[in-house]
């Protein structure tokens, strides 16, 4: 009897609690629907909605409606690549069950940025598809790289160590991409203003270069989600219910790093996107992945779209980068959730 009423009280909450997840939903999707609306509208020219119609169904009769033309692939930029990093860096948390990670702290965003200066400088790549490849490329060898290193000595890979061996990282690869394209004063102004990180100036074949990839990163990350919960669990948690531990972590991390290095390739750098997002949405809706991946894709595309818009207010007429509103944001609160781990948890 008392089995019966404790099963019955577990049903009731596992109802209100996913009743409370669709009403979170419903609010995010509304929020992106409507700063999808604000990134077409907002800029150094204010639009009205007739001209914002008018671009949609491809009439570009005065200077507003081809403003709003430019805006649309800058604002579907912007959704794609907030969306690819939030979904990465809950990825790369599930993956290391490490709080701290995201794909600017360990790294693996530079790495990315470090094979496509390369690439560009010393190997004359000039594809987009190029681009992404090698970038998608960088990100995997950093991202295994920064792993490694963080795994040495007693303790293994624990979020303190992999925090630095990233930060490290990150540092090394800034002062490589330097040294390489300083003596290349033709590209250099082109390759600095890419590093900062951005969504200006997005077109709609850039995109389809690299929706393929994200395609692909999305796919295999959502797919992760029940083997994520697994490997939440412990590894030797996880092998007992039957899950194939290093495959898992394999297919996870692989969507990741195809997610992360897409994304720089056409963006450049962004940020601790992947770090404030998976945060915010276990406040939200807790941290059963089912739920945690498509909300932090959501979240990370509504964060990035927030960012874009504030840089175009904040300048006016000029613009700042969404990198740096992301790294305004982002490392005040990298500082306080490092303040508030305890000692034996880093």
């Amino acid at each position: 009897m008392a089995g019966g009423v404790t099963t019955s009280l577990r049903t009731i909450s596992s109802h209100r609690a996913n009743g409370i997840r669709v009403l979170w939903l419903a609010a995010v999707l509304a929020g992106l629907g409507l700063l999808l609306i604000l990134s077409v509208a907002i800029g150094t020219r204010s639009v009205g909605w007739a001209d914002i119609m008018a671009a949609l169904e491809g009439r570009i009769d005065s200077i507003d409606q081809a403003a709003v033309a430019a805006r649309i692939p800058r604002t579907l930029l912007a959704g794609l690549a907030g969306a690819a990093l939030g979904l990465a860096g809950a990825i790369m948390q599930g993956v290391t069950r490490n709080s701290l990670a995201d794909p600017g702290i360990l790294g693996v965003n530079l790495g990315a940025s470090l094979a496509v200066v390369v690439g560009i400088v010393w190997f004359n790549i000039a594809s987009a598809n190029a681009y992404i490849w090698t970038a998608v490329l960088g990100a995997g060898v950093t991202a295994i790289f920064v792993y490694a290193i963080g795994s040495l000595g007693r303790g293994g890979a624990t979020p303190l160590k992999l925090a630095l061996a990233g930060v490290a990282t990150s540092v090394a690869f800034s002062s490589l991409v330097l040294a390489v394209v300083l003596p290349r004063a033709d590209i250099a102004g082109g390759i600095r203003s890419w590093q900062v990180g951005g969504v200006g100036g997005a077109t709609f074949n850039g995109l389809s270069h690299a929706l393929p990839f994200l395609a692909v990163g999305f796919v295999l990350g959502l797919l992760s989600a029940r083997k994520l919960n697994s490997l939440a669990l412990g590894d030797e948690m996880a092998a007992g219910l039957g899950e194939h531990v290093a495959l898992a972590r394999a297919m996870a991390a692989l969507s990741a790093i195809l997610l992360c290095g897409a994304t720089t390739a056409v963006c450049g750098p962004i940020g601790f996107v992947g770090l404030i997002v998976p945060h915010l949405c276990r406040l939200l809706i807790g941290v059963d992945h089912r739920w945690l991946l498509p909300f932090s894709a959501l979240a990370g595309a509504c964060l990035l779209l927030i960012a874009d818009i504030a840089g175009r207010i904040v300048a006016r007429p000029n613009e700042l980068e969404v990198g740096i509103v992301t790294a305004f944001v982002g490392a005040p609160f990298f500082i306080w959730i490092v303040r508030r781990q305890r000692v034996r948890d880093l």
